[in-house]
């Protein structure tokens, strides 16, 4: 089979045939039609990841066809359309992920290749009325999203919501998901044209963080808000609770411009907000989200297609952020 082999540090696209996987009880070999980029996969390539082994196929997003099964999996996959859920192992406590949780792509080989390989815990059932391309955006942004949105930041109708960077793919699930649950949702972005994109698809306003004064022009516009969901840190990061509302909640899941900076905690603990951190989610949490989208009829953006042979061009259009939605390598 063909997969993207990360060699080295200086070889991270090398495109080479492989052998296909062999198969062990309970798993299912997956023959993948399109795979979607991560920011995590893009710190892989450049060696700022923990645990980064060479080769490798890196890779989370995915979806398929089950091609094969192994023994004690269950017949009726073998041939099903399929999305795979890339956390593994998570345990058995939902508030936090186990010793042995692990993400597709790192440290088992991933999903940009031809096959991959997983258990068959990982299997749900494709949205039929989406395409590949689309399939394969939900798994890493979905799960996250619908983790922060839902089960951290318990977000309900009415709410107000902030999503920080909404032109991410993470940024972009969670304002659909957001305005499908029927709240009222704002952005920020660092360039006009995707705040014009993210109104369009229903946000009632945004600014632009790069602005001194963006947080004040937020409060004016929002009135405060229920829950913000924040994947930056930085130094923006300390404005957030002059925004939020009482009680209301700050979840966040990356920390791209830099760690959490000097924070006045006093007006954390008298308005009583939640700053919570959350990465990936539950097999509860992942089925609960797709049956969401479902049920929404959810659309996920994609902003660009590659195929396999130009993946090293998905990975530059990433690496310039230039994307509104996923990038996505189709096989």
């Amino acid at each position: 089979m063909r997969a993207l082999v990360l060699e080295s540090f200086d070889n991270p696209f090398a495109l080479k045939e492989v052998e296909k996987p062999a198969l062990q009880a309970g798993e299912v070999l997956v023959q993948v039609k399109a795979a979607a980029l991560n920011r995590r996969d893009w710190w892989i390539t450049r060696g700022k990841y923990a645990g980064i082994k060479y080769p490798s196929i890196i890779g989370s997003d995915g979806a398929g066809v089950v091609a094969e099964i192994g023994e004690g999996v269950d017949p009726k996959w073998l041939g099903k359309e399929v999305i795979i859920n890339p956390g593994d192992k998570w345990g058995d406590d939902p508030n936090c992920q186990s010793k042995e949780f692990n993400i597709l792509g790192l440290p088992d080989n991933g999903t940009f290749a031809e096959y991959v390989k997983i258990s068959d815990r990982r299997l749900y059932r494709k949205p039929q009325y989406l395409t590949w391309e689309q399939t394969a955006a939900i798994p890493v942004a979905g799960l996250t999203a619908y983790r922060a949105l839902f089960t951290k930041g318990k977000a309900v109708k009415g709410n107000t919501v902030l999503i920080v960077g909404v032109g991410s793919g993470t940024g972009a699930i969670a304002l659909q998901l957001a305005l499908a649950a029927g709240c009222k949702v704002y952005v920020t972005s660092g360039s006009t044209e995707k705040l014009d994109i993210a109104r369009k698809m229903g946000a009632t306003d945004g600014v632009i963080y790069k602005d001194a004064d963006w947080d004040e022009h937020l409060k004016a516009m929002s009135g405060g808000f229920d829950v913000i969901i924040d994947s930056a840190l930085g130094e923006g990061f300390a404005k957030l609770p002059d925004i939020c509302k009482p009680g209301a909640r700050i979840v966040f899941f990356g920390g791209t411009a830099g760690d959490i900076p000097p924070t006045n905690g006093r007006k954390i603990f008298w308005k009583q907000l939640q700053i919570l951190g959350t990465t990936l989610g539950t097999q509860e949490e992942f089925e609960a989200m797709v049956d969401f989208i479902e049920e929404h009829h959810i659309i996920p953006v994609v902003d660009a297609v590659f195929p396999l042979e130009d993946a090293k061009s998905a990975f530059q259009k990433m690496d310039n952020s230039t994307q509104f939605g996923k990038i996505v390598i189709k096989m």
